[in-house]
């Protein structure tokens, strides 16, 4: 079907809606509770329009495109309602953008930057600083939060979870974790999916902070190196230091959705520990252990494999194969243990 948006026509998909049609074709109309994992949810109000037809304004992100449809997302009702939204939010919060971890991914400063507000134009009693540290990971910074539900749709609809919801009432109104309690006194797993769909710097990584800023990292793909599922995920590499920053998931991979676990999010420290292994160790015969080449490692092994198969046979050897490598990987491992070796006895750690 054929839509006008803004005087040109643009092709569109049935059951998408105008906000879809927009993004789809580079037409930014700012929106912050929307998100395309948790759909819909009409409540900003930033996204609002104007279509040919229908009365008032109408929010971009519920409205379902149809064959005709003529939308002005630019028309100065649109834009004077879209400026009123995000002034009364700037003004309501404490919106310190140059310290936020966020500076740089925040749709709320993307918004304004759009609608040209430098500062807001209304003013409210100094807010209290409140901030819920008490987790390993996660900062919460309710100052900061703009109560759009996306977190709070997240943790109850994408990962299922069912620890945030919102509490209490008014300008009261606040994401809370079970039935109040502080993120690290909840049910929370820390998987970090609400700080990754946080349009704001309302929830972040507690490890990033004076780290390296959004604009600042190389962007590098790769594949969490946990557990069989293979998630997809995005590593932010500060290239100065050669330091991860933090790591997402990848929104299109269909194998995980950006979803991933409290492991894949924020395990990555292994990478530079100092004890990190970097030579194969062999141990002496007090116990204790001595760096090795390759050669003399894998030589090592070879010969005690060979002594133990020929002394006490080949049942009397076992292999434990990892999740951590590829699928190729692993049939390889099995199938020298089950050849070469002559036994059966193959496990995997993912059991374990």
């Amino acid at each position: 079907m054929l839509v006008t948006i803004n005087g040109k026509q643009f092709e569109a998909e049935a059951g998408q809606t105008i906000l879809q049609v927009a993004r789809k074709h580079g037409i930014y109309i700012p929106s912050l509770c929307y998100h395309e994992k948790v759909g819909a949810a009409g409540k900003c109000r930033v996204c609002v329009v104007e279509v040919e037809g229908m009365r008032g304004l109408q929010t971009s992100c519920s409205v379902v495109v149809r064959e005709g449809m003529t939308v002005s997302t630019r028309t100065e009702k649109a834009i004077q309602a879209q400026k009123l939204v995000v002034d009364l939010l700037l003004s309501s919060g404490t919106h310190d953008c140059l310290a936020c971890a966020q500076n740089g991914k925040c749709e709320l400063q993307d918004a304004a930057y759009y609608l040209d507000i430098e500062h807001p134009t209304l003013v409210f009693a100094d807010m209290e600083p409140h901030c819920d540290e008490s987790s390993e990971f996660i900062k919460v910074d309710h100052n900061k939060c703009i109560s759009c539900g996306r977190c709070v749709a997240a943790c109850q609809k994408t990962v299922t979870n069912d620890v945030l919801d919102f509490g209490y009432r008014g300008a009261n109104t606040e994401i809370v974790f079970d039935d109040g309690k502080k993120m690290g006194d909840s049910t929370c797993v820390q998987c970090g999916e609400c700080v990754q769909i946080c349009p704001v710097g309302a929830l972040t990584e507690k490890s990033v902070k004076g780290k390296a800023r959004y604009w600042e990292t190389e962007r590098v793909k790769s594949v969490c190196p946990y557990c069989g599922v293979g998630c997809s995920m995005e590593i932010h590499v500060d290239r100065k230091l050669n330091k991860i920053v933090r790591v997402n998931g990848v929104e299109s991979s269909p194998v995980n959705e950006g979803m991933l676990c409290v492991k894949g999010r924020f395990g990555y420290d292994f990478v530079d520990h100092p004890e990190r292994l970097t030579t194969p160790l062999i141990r002496n015969d007090d116990g204790s252990f001595r760096k090795a080449s390759w050669d003399e490692a894998l030589d090592l092994v070879s010969t005690r494999l060979t002594e133990i198969k020929t002394k006490h046979g080949p049942d009397k050897i076992m292999g434990m194969s990892s999740a951590k490598v590829t699928n190729e990987e692993n049939y390889t491992f099995q199938k020298f243990m089950r050849t070469v070796i002559g036994t059966n006895n193959v496990d995997h750690c993912a059991r374990l």
